[in-house]
């Protein structure tokens, strides 16, 4: 099956960031150790603030582009790249992209940065407000004339905000629908960037979530809740360069860690609110 954006995206030697590091897995006391930690500071916490990464979607059969088998680490080494266990119309949220929207709807998190373009925090049922999508997303396109966005059922074939052959339905405007995917020169979108970094800095808690932190600006954001005296926690299967200002490093998959954390907010929750929410999200809408 086809790679689609990734196909579209080569990876670039000047931006990139680092490839094929091995991945770490923590024992199985150390995990539960980290996540008792991290479900204790989630109670305390009155503003969450996720960061997603490509590693919360391998799960949906997904490839990331940095890990050991990632796209641009067996591009890099002339290796042939993976194909795709399923498309991007065909994928489902995993547990975590579940767990997260649980989390959301409970009012615990507040907001949600990603550096995904797979559509897939939408189709768990996060509202669009609660949502930065800083690398944009493969199933929207929008409207340079009136900024109307159309999210669509179908992956855009292009990238870099390029026309896409369809027009705005907005009446009296019919401004020409680009589509809304980065390429690598393009400039992150300035107000959800700027969002980002203000919520950041009103947070009590940073998750951060199967991403390496190795791209400017986006790996710097999370600083901000801890420049407020807030807490950093970063789950992700290879070191970061941000693991040296935060309070705990998990190193596991992500859907094992949700998976953990959302039984033990269950049991601690006040009316189980919070394995309430999470067991409502199993059935992902379709986008």
């Amino acid at each position: 099956m086809s790679l689609g954006y990734a196909s579209r995206l080569s990876y670039r030697e000047d931006l990139g960031g680092q490839l094929g590091a091995r991945e770490l897995f923590d024992s199985p006391e150390k995990l539960r150790e980290g996540v008792d930690r991290l479900s204790k500071w989630i109670q305390e916490a009155s503003r969450v603030i996720v960061f997603t990464g490509a590693g919360i979607s391998t799960a949906c059969g997904i490839p990331d582009f940095r890990g050991p088998k990632g796209i641009w680490t067996l591009q890099r080494a002339g290796k042939p790249l993976p194909s795709l266990k399923t498309s991007f119309e065909m994928a489902r949220p995993s547990l975590t992209h579940q767990a997260l929207s649980g989390l959301v709807s409970c009012g615990k998190v507040v907001h949600i940065v990603s550096q995904n373009v797979d559509g897939l925090h939408l189709r768990s049922g996060i509202p669009r407000d609660k949502l930065a999508e800083l690398h944009g997303n493969c199933f929207a396109e929008r409207c340079p004339k009136c900024g109307k966005e159309y999210i669509r059922d179908f992956e855009m074939q292009t990238v870099g905000f390029q026309c896409t052959g369809r027009t705005c339905t907005v009446s009296g405007c019919r401004g020409r629908l680009r589509d809304h995917i980065l390429d690598w020169d393009d400039p992150l979108p300035e107000n959800e960037l700027a969002q980002s970094e203000k919520i950041a800095a009103q947070a009590d808690l940073a998750l951060c979530l199967g991403t390496s932190l190795q791209i400017i600006p986006a790996r710097d954001i999370p600083l901000e809740t801890v420049k407020a005296g807030g807490r950093l926690a970063i789950v992700n299967l290879q070191k970061t360069p941000r693991d040296k200002n935060a309070d705990l490093v998990i190193h596991a998959k992500s859907d094992e860690v949700m998976k953990l954390l959302m039984a033990e907010l269950d049991q601690e929750g006040p009316g189980q609110i919070y394995g309430k929410c999470f067991m409502a999200t199993t059935v992902a809408p379709a986008i």
